[in-house]
Protein backbone atom coordinates (compact mmCIF):
# COMPACT_ATOMS: atom_id res chain seq x y z
CA UNK A 1 0.00 0.00 0.00
CA UNK A 2 1.15 3.33 -0.81
CA UNK A 3 2.45 5.69 1.83
CA UNK A 4 0.21 8.68 -0.05
CA UNK A 5 -2.34 7.71 -2.83
CA UNK A 6 -3.74 10.58 -4.81
CA UNK A 7 -7.08 10.09 -6.70
CA UNK A 8 -8.33 11.93 -9.31
CA UNK A 9 -7.51 14.99 -7.43
CA UNK A 10 -8.45 18.26 -8.78
CA UNK A 11 -8.61 22.09 -6.70
CA UNK A 12 -10.30 25.27 -8.07
CA UNK A 13 -10.50 28.67 -6.68
CA UNK A 14 -13.35 31.09 -7.65
CA UNK A 15 -17.42 31.06 -7.72
CA UNK A 16 -17.71 28.11 -10.07
CA UNK A 17 -16.22 24.94 -9.83
CA UNK A 18 -18.23 22.74 -11.59
CA UNK A 19 -18.54 24.58 -14.86
CA UNK A 20 -14.49 25.29 -14.36
CA UNK A 21 -13.68 21.61 -14.27
CA UNK A 22 -16.51 20.57 -17.18
CA UNK A 23 -14.51 22.81 -19.13
CA UNK A 24 -11.03 21.23 -18.00
CA UNK A 25 -12.36 17.65 -18.89
CA UNK A 26 -13.13 19.20 -22.49
CA UNK A 27 -9.35 20.49 -22.83
CA UNK A 28 -10.07 23.96 -22.35
CA UNK A 29 -7.17 25.51 -21.38
CA UNK A 30 -6.57 27.40 -17.85
CA UNK A 31 -6.32 30.70 -18.84
CA UNK A 32 -9.59 30.10 -21.07
CA UNK A 33 -11.42 28.64 -18.45
CA UNK A 34 -10.23 31.98 -16.15
CA UNK A 35 -11.50 34.29 -18.79
CA UNK A 36 -15.07 32.56 -19.04
CA UNK A 37 -15.84 31.61 -15.82
CA UNK A 38 -13.64 33.67 -13.37
CA UNK A 39 -12.76 30.40 -11.55
CA UNK A 40 -8.71 29.09 -11.79
CA UNK A 41 -8.20 25.17 -12.11
CA UNK A 42 -4.92 25.16 -10.21
CA UNK A 43 -4.97 21.07 -9.97
CA UNK A 44 -6.67 19.09 -12.40
CA UNK A 45 -6.95 15.22 -12.22
CA UNK A 46 -4.06 14.54 -10.81
CA UNK A 47 -3.44 10.61 -9.33
CA UNK A 48 -0.13 9.65 -7.82
CA UNK A 49 1.27 6.76 -5.17
CA UNK A 50 3.93 8.14 -2.77
CA UNK A 51 5.77 5.24 -1.77
CA UNK A 52 7.40 4.72 1.64
CA UNK A 53 11.06 6.26 2.61
CA UNK A 54 10.35 7.77 -1.16
CA UNK A 55 12.11 10.88 -1.84
CA UNK A 56 9.47 12.67 -4.27
CA UNK A 57 10.30 15.61 -6.38
CA UNK A 58 7.30 17.83 -7.78
CA UNK A 59 8.46 20.04 -10.13
CA UNK A 60 7.44 23.07 -12.62
CA UNK A 61 7.11 26.50 -13.47
CA UNK A 62 5.47 29.11 -11.59
CA UNK A 63 1.61 28.63 -11.68
CA UNK A 64 2.00 25.11 -12.40
CA UNK A 65 0.25 23.78 -8.77
CA UNK A 66 3.29 22.70 -7.18
CA UNK A 67 2.41 24.73 -3.88
CA UNK A 68 -1.16 23.81 -3.58
CA UNK A 69 -0.64 19.81 -4.50
CA UNK A 70 1.91 19.76 -1.73
CA UNK A 71 -0.25 21.68 0.29
CA UNK A 72 -3.62 18.97 -0.91
CA UNK A 73 -1.54 16.40 1.08
CA UNK A 74 -1.81 17.43 4.39
CA UNK A 75 -5.12 18.92 4.21
CA UNK A 76 -4.01 22.55 4.25
CA UNK A 77 -5.60 22.71 1.14
CA UNK A 78 -8.79 20.79 0.82
CA UNK A 79 -9.29 19.42 -2.94
CA UNK A 80 -12.41 20.25 -4.60
CA UNK A 81 -12.78 16.90 -5.85
CA UNK A 82 -10.76 13.31 -5.15
CA UNK A 83 -9.57 11.53 -2.62
CA UNK A 84 -6.19 11.58 -0.69
CA UNK A 85 -5.03 8.33 1.78
CA UNK A 86 -2.67 8.42 3.90
CA UNK A 87 -1.79 5.06 5.15
CA UNK A 88 -5.50 3.91 3.86
CA UNK A 89 -7.53 7.03 5.23
CA UNK A 90 -9.08 9.48 3.50
CA UNK A 91 -7.73 13.06 4.70
CA UNK A 92 -10.52 14.88 3.02
CA UNK A 93 -13.35 13.04 4.81
CA UNK A 94 -11.63 13.31 8.11
CA UNK A 95 -13.44 16.12 10.70
CA UNK A 96 -11.26 18.86 12.15
CA UNK A 97 -10.07 17.00 14.79
CA UNK A 98 -8.86 14.07 12.99
CA UNK A 99 -7.15 15.50 10.45
CA UNK A 100 -5.68 17.29 13.33
CA UNK A 101 -4.40 14.47 14.54
CA UNK A 102 -3.47 13.04 11.31
CA UNK A 103 -1.01 16.25 10.55
CA UNK A 104 0.60 16.25 13.86
CA UNK A 105 1.22 12.22 13.67
CA UNK A 106 2.45 12.38 10.18
CA UNK A 107 3.58 15.66 8.48
CA UNK A 108 6.23 17.53 9.14
CA UNK A 109 6.63 20.95 6.77
CA UNK A 110 9.36 23.10 5.95
CA UNK A 111 9.38 25.99 4.51
CA UNK A 112 11.28 28.22 2.43
CA UNK A 113 11.33 31.38 4.19
CA UNK A 114 12.70 29.54 7.68
CA UNK A 115 9.80 30.84 9.79
CA UNK A 116 12.16 31.13 12.82
CA UNK A 117 10.63 33.52 15.70
CA UNK A 118 13.66 35.90 16.20
CA UNK A 119 13.33 36.13 20.32
CA UNK A 120 13.64 32.83 20.51
CA UNK A 121 16.72 30.78 20.62
CA UNK A 122 17.76 27.70 17.80
CA UNK A 123 16.78 25.39 20.56
CA UNK A 124 13.13 26.99 21.54
CA UNK A 125 12.36 27.04 18.10
CA UNK A 126 13.37 23.62 17.47
CA UNK A 127 11.22 22.61 20.17
CA UNK A 128 8.29 24.80 19.29
CA UNK A 129 5.93 22.15 17.16
CA UNK A 130 6.43 19.99 20.34
CA UNK A 131 5.59 22.84 22.60
CA UNK A 132 2.25 22.97 20.43
CA UNK A 133 1.64 19.70 21.25
CA UNK A 134 1.49 19.80 24.95
CA UNK A 135 4.89 17.99 25.04
CA UNK A 136 6.34 18.40 28.86
CA UNK A 137 9.45 21.00 28.80
CA UNK A 138 12.41 19.05 29.80
CA UNK A 139 11.26 16.39 26.97
CA UNK A 140 10.56 18.61 24.10
CA UNK A 141 14.13 20.66 24.94
CA UNK A 142 15.88 16.96 24.96
CA UNK A 143 14.59 15.62 21.74
CA UNK A 144 15.20 19.60 20.09
CA UNK A 145 18.84 19.02 21.67
CA UNK A 146 19.26 15.57 19.59
CA UNK A 147 17.89 16.44 16.50
CA UNK A 148 20.01 19.78 16.92
CA UNK A 149 22.94 16.83 17.13
CA UNK A 150 21.60 14.95 14.05
CA UNK A 151 21.80 18.27 11.61
CA UNK A 152 25.08 19.68 13.00
CA UNK A 153 23.73 22.38 15.09
CA UNK A 154 24.64 21.07 18.67
CA UNK A 155 26.72 23.66 19.48
CA UNK A 156 24.63 27.24 18.27
CA UNK A 157 21.65 25.66 20.33
CA UNK A 158 21.47 28.63 22.32
CA UNK A 159 22.37 31.36 19.77
CA UNK A 160 19.51 33.37 18.03
CA UNK A 161 18.20 33.25 14.61
CA UNK A 162 19.94 36.73 13.91
CA UNK A 163 23.14 34.71 14.39
CA UNK A 164 22.77 32.17 11.93
CA UNK A 165 23.90 32.10 8.34
CA UNK A 166 20.90 30.69 5.71
CA UNK A 167 21.85 27.71 5.49
CA UNK A 168 21.80 27.13 9.35
CA UNK A 169 18.46 28.36 9.35
CA UNK A 170 17.38 26.12 7.53
CA UNK A 171 18.87 23.45 9.40
CA UNK A 172 16.62 24.66 12.05
CA UNK A 173 13.49 24.72 9.83
CA UNK A 174 14.60 20.80 9.43
CA UNK A 175 15.14 20.20 13.09
CA UNK A 176 12.39 21.97 13.80
CA UNK A 177 10.12 19.33 11.50
CA UNK A 178 12.40 16.27 12.51
CA UNK A 179 11.79 17.28 16.30
CA UNK A 180 7.95 16.06 15.63
CA UNK A 181 9.24 12.38 14.58
CA UNK A 182 6.93 12.82 11.10
CA UNK A 183 6.56 9.69 8.91
CA UNK A 184 6.43 12.49 6.12
CA UNK A 185 8.24 15.62 5.70
CA UNK A 186 6.99 18.26 3.44
CA UNK A 187 9.40 20.62 2.05
CA UNK A 188 8.12 23.60 -0.16
CA UNK A 189 11.02 25.07 -2.08
CA UNK A 190 13.46 24.44 1.65
CA UNK A 191 16.23 25.47 -0.42
CA UNK A 192 15.84 28.58 -3.07
CA UNK A 193 16.51 31.41 -0.90
CA UNK A 194 20.20 30.21 -0.12
CA UNK A 195 23.01 31.19 -1.97
CA UNK A 196 24.21 28.35 -4.40
CA UNK A 197 27.39 27.07 -2.19
CA UNK A 198 24.86 26.90 0.20
CA UNK A 199 22.45 25.17 -1.39
CA UNK A 200 24.47 22.56 -2.57
CA UNK A 201 25.73 22.03 0.42
CA UNK A 202 22.07 21.49 2.04
CA UNK A 203 21.17 18.92 -0.86
CA UNK A 204 24.08 16.99 -0.35
CA UNK A 205 23.02 17.06 4.03
CA UNK A 206 19.55 15.88 3.11
CA UNK A 207 20.86 13.02 0.72
CA UNK A 208 23.06 12.02 3.69
CA UNK A 209 20.00 12.58 6.50
CA UNK A 210 17.76 10.23 4.10
CA UNK A 211 19.89 7.70 4.64
CA UNK A 212 19.79 7.71 8.09
CA UNK A 213 16.24 8.53 8.82
CA UNK A 214 14.48 6.84 5.62
CA UNK A 215 11.31 9.39 5.44
CA UNK A 216 8.95 9.42 3.05
CA UNK A 217 10.00 12.54 1.20
CA UNK A 218 8.03 15.30 -0.93
CA UNK A 219 10.28 17.92 -2.12
CA UNK A 220 8.96 21.33 -4.20
CA UNK A 221 11.48 22.79 -6.04
CA UNK A 222 11.69 24.82 -10.06
CA UNK A 223 15.26 23.85 -9.92
CA UNK A 224 15.68 21.26 -12.88
CA UNK A 225 19.25 20.15 -11.63
CA UNK A 226 18.55 20.18 -7.92
CA UNK A 227 15.48 17.70 -8.70
CA UNK A 228 17.82 15.61 -10.94
CA UNK A 229 20.19 15.07 -7.96
CA UNK A 230 17.43 14.76 -5.01
CA UNK A 231 14.30 12.86 -6.62
CA UNK A 232 14.40 8.86 -6.47
CA UNK A 233 11.11 9.82 -8.92
CA UNK A 234 9.96 13.46 -10.54
CA UNK A 235 7.17 14.44 -11.08
CA UNK A 236 6.41 17.23 -13.59
CA UNK A 237 3.44 19.57 -13.87
CA UNK A 238 2.11 22.04 -16.18
CA UNK A 239 -0.61 24.26 -15.75
CA UNK A 240 -2.28 21.98 -12.78
CA UNK A 241 -1.82 18.76 -14.51
CA UNK A 242 0.97 15.75 -14.01
CA UNK A 243 3.02 15.33 -17.55
CA UNK A 244 5.36 12.93 -16.52
CA UNK A 245 6.29 11.21 -13.80
CA UNK A 246 9.56 8.95 -13.98
CA UNK A 247 13.23 8.68 -12.79
CA UNK A 248 15.68 11.26 -13.70
CA UNK A 249 17.39 9.14 -16.05
CA UNK A 250 13.72 8.09 -17.59
CA UNK A 251 12.89 11.67 -18.08
CA UNK A 252 16.11 12.83 -19.59
CA UNK A 253 16.75 10.28 -21.89
CA UNK A 254 12.91 10.05 -22.72
CA UNK A 255 10.71 13.72 -22.08
CA UNK A 256 7.17 12.71 -23.00
CA UNK A 257 6.10 15.94 -25.03
CA UNK A 258 7.66 18.78 -26.02
CA UNK A 259 7.52 20.78 -22.82
CA UNK A 260 9.42 18.46 -20.98
CA UNK A 261 11.89 18.30 -23.65
CA UNK A 262 12.61 21.91 -23.48
CA UNK A 263 12.02 22.24 -19.47
CA UNK A 264 15.52 19.28 -19.13
CA UNK A 265 17.19 20.69 -22.01
CA UNK A 266 19.08 22.73 -19.50
CA UNK A 267 19.74 19.82 -17.28
CA UNK A 268 23.49 19.03 -16.31
CA UNK A 269 23.43 14.87 -17.84
CA UNK A 270 26.46 14.30 -15.78
CA UNK A 271 24.21 14.71 -12.60
CA UNK A 272 21.50 12.17 -14.24
CA UNK A 273 22.93 9.65 -15.87
CA UNK A 274 24.48 6.72 -14.32
CA UNK A 275 26.98 3.79 -14.84
CA UNK A 276 24.36 1.59 -16.05
CA UNK A 277 23.34 4.00 -18.58
CA UNK A 278 27.06 4.59 -19.97
CA UNK A 279 28.31 1.38 -20.18
CA UNK A 280 28.85 -1.12 -22.68
CA UNK A 281 28.45 -4.95 -22.05
CA UNK A 282 31.94 -6.81 -21.93
CA UNK A 283 32.53 -10.44 -23.35
CA UNK A 284 36.05 -9.58 -23.27
CA UNK A 285 36.96 -10.97 -19.99
CA UNK A 286 39.56 -13.72 -19.17
CA UNK A 287 37.97 -16.36 -16.99
CA UNK A 288 40.11 -17.93 -13.67
CA UNK A 289 41.11 -21.46 -14.56
CA UNK A 290 39.74 -21.63 -18.14
CA UNK A 291 42.41 -19.14 -19.71
CA UNK A 292 45.79 -18.75 -19.90
CA UNK A 293 47.98 -15.48 -21.04
CA UNK A 294 47.94 -16.93 -24.76
CA UNK A 295 43.81 -17.37 -24.79
CA UNK A 296 44.25 -13.78 -22.90
CA UNK A 297 46.66 -12.12 -25.77
CA UNK A 298 44.20 -13.54 -28.58
CA UNK A 299 41.17 -11.90 -26.42
CA UNK A 300 43.50 -8.61 -26.33
CA UNK A 301 44.07 -9.02 -30.01
CA UNK A 302 40.83 -9.49 -31.11
CA UNK A 303 39.42 -6.09 -29.60
CA UNK A 304 42.08 -4.26 -30.20
CA UNK A 305 42.40 -3.82 -26.12
CA UNK A 306 45.53 -3.86 -24.36
CA UNK A 307 43.58 -4.64 -20.86
CA UNK A 308 41.57 -7.56 -19.96
CA UNK A 309 39.10 -7.83 -16.92
CA UNK A 310 39.31 -11.22 -15.08
CA UNK A 311 36.43 -13.19 -13.91
CA UNK A 312 36.62 -16.15 -11.72
CA UNK A 313 34.45 -19.43 -12.54
CA UNK A 314 31.00 -17.87 -11.19
CA UNK A 315 31.90 -15.23 -12.97
CA UNK A 316 32.76 -12.12 -10.14
CA UNK A 317 34.77 -9.77 -10.66
CA UNK A 318 38.35 -10.29 -9.55
CA UNK A 319 40.86 -7.55 -11.43
CA UNK A 320 42.47 -6.85 -14.51
CA UNK A 321 45.68 -8.05 -16.42
CA UNK A 322 47.92 -6.09 -19.48
CA UNK A 323 49.13 -7.29 -22.37
CA UNK A 324 53.07 -6.66 -21.49
CA UNK A 325 52.57 -9.05 -18.42
CA UNK A 326 50.41 -11.92 -20.27
CA UNK A 327 53.32 -11.54 -22.55
CA UNK A 328 55.93 -12.37 -20.48
CA UNK A 329 53.95 -15.33 -18.98
CA UNK A 330 54.19 -16.71 -22.26
CA UNK A 331 57.78 -16.35 -22.56
CA UNK A 332 58.66 -17.67 -19.34
CA UNK A 333 56.37 -20.24 -19.49
CA UNK A 334 54.53 -19.65 -16.94
CA UNK A 335 50.05 -19.90 -17.15
CA UNK A 336 48.67 -18.78 -13.64
CA UNK A 337 47.31 -15.53 -14.40
CA UNK A 338 46.49 -14.88 -10.87
CA UNK A 339 49.83 -13.95 -10.93
CA UNK A 340 49.83 -11.28 -12.96
CA UNK A 341 46.03 -9.83 -12.10
CA UNK A 342 45.81 -6.71 -10.70
CA UNK A 343 43.21 -6.39 -7.74
CA UNK A 344 43.15 -3.50 -6.04
CA UNK A 345 41.12 -1.40 -8.59
CA UNK A 346 38.66 0.98 -8.86
CA UNK A 347 35.12 -0.31 -9.66
CA UNK A 348 31.95 1.02 -9.86
CA UNK A 349 28.08 0.00 -8.84
CA UNK A 350 25.79 0.75 -12.04
CA UNK A 351 23.50 3.49 -9.80
CA UNK A 352 27.04 5.83 -9.89
CA UNK A 353 26.37 8.93 -10.99
CA UNK A 354 28.64 10.03 -13.89
CA UNK A 355 29.42 13.45 -11.90
CA UNK A 356 31.33 10.71 -10.11
CA UNK A 357 32.97 8.73 -13.18
CA UNK A 358 34.26 11.59 -14.46
CA UNK A 359 36.96 12.26 -12.10
CA UNK A 360 37.84 8.59 -11.74
CA UNK A 361 37.92 7.93 -15.52
CA UNK A 362 40.96 11.04 -15.57
CA UNK A 363 43.48 8.73 -13.70
CA UNK A 364 42.57 5.00 -14.83
CA UNK A 365 45.10 3.17 -16.96
CA UNK A 366 42.38 0.88 -18.10
CA UNK A 367 38.53 1.12 -18.33
CA UNK A 368 36.46 1.21 -15.26
CA UNK A 369 34.73 -2.17 -14.02
CA UNK A 370 30.94 -1.70 -13.31
CA UNK A 371 30.02 -4.46 -10.61
CA UNK A 372 26.84 -5.69 -8.85
CA UNK A 373 26.69 -5.69 -5.15
CA UNK A 374 27.72 -9.48 -5.58
CA UNK A 375 30.61 -8.44 -7.52
CA UNK A 376 29.65 -9.58 -11.37
CA UNK A 377 30.11 -7.68 -13.49
CA UNK A 378 27.78 -5.56 -15.30
CA UNK A 379 29.50 -3.52 -17.92
CA UNK A 380 32.78 -1.63 -18.49
CA UNK A 381 33.08 2.24 -19.12
CA UNK A 382 35.76 3.25 -22.01
CA UNK A 383 36.52 7.11 -22.14
CA UNK A 384 35.05 7.70 -25.49
CA UNK A 385 31.34 5.91 -24.94
CA UNK A 386 31.51 8.22 -21.68
CA UNK A 387 32.23 11.28 -23.72
CA UNK A 388 30.02 10.17 -26.67
CA UNK A 389 27.00 10.23 -24.02
CA UNK A 390 27.45 13.18 -22.46
CA UNK A 391 27.53 14.92 -26.12
CA UNK A 392 24.67 12.51 -27.08
CA UNK A 393 22.39 14.67 -24.35
CA UNK A 394 23.59 17.90 -24.45
CA UNK A 395 22.56 17.66 -28.53
CA UNK A 396 19.50 16.29 -27.58
CA UNK A 397 18.82 19.03 -25.18
CA UNK A 398 20.12 22.01 -27.60
CA UNK A 399 17.81 20.37 -30.38
CA UNK A 400 14.57 20.54 -27.98
CA UNK A 401 15.61 23.71 -26.95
Amino acid sequence: MAKISIQNVSKVFGPHPKQALELAAKGVSRADILRKTRTTVALFDISLDITDSELLVIMGLSGSGKSTLLRCLNGLIMPTTGRILVDGEDITTMNDQKLRHVRHRCFGMVFQNFALFPHRTVLQNTAFGLEVMGIPKADRLKKSEEVLERVGLAQWKNSSPGQLSGGMKQRVGLARALALEPEVLLMDEAFSALDPLIRQEMQDELLALQEDIQKTIVFITHDLNEAFKLGDRIVLLQDGTVVQTGTPENILQAPANDYVARFVASADASQVLTAASVMKRSEDVAVLGLDGPRAALRKMRAYSIASLFVLDRHRRFVGVINAADAKQMVTEGRSDLTEITSTDIVTVSPDTSVTEIVPLMAELPYPLAVVDERRRLQGVIVRGLLLGSLVEHSKGGANAA
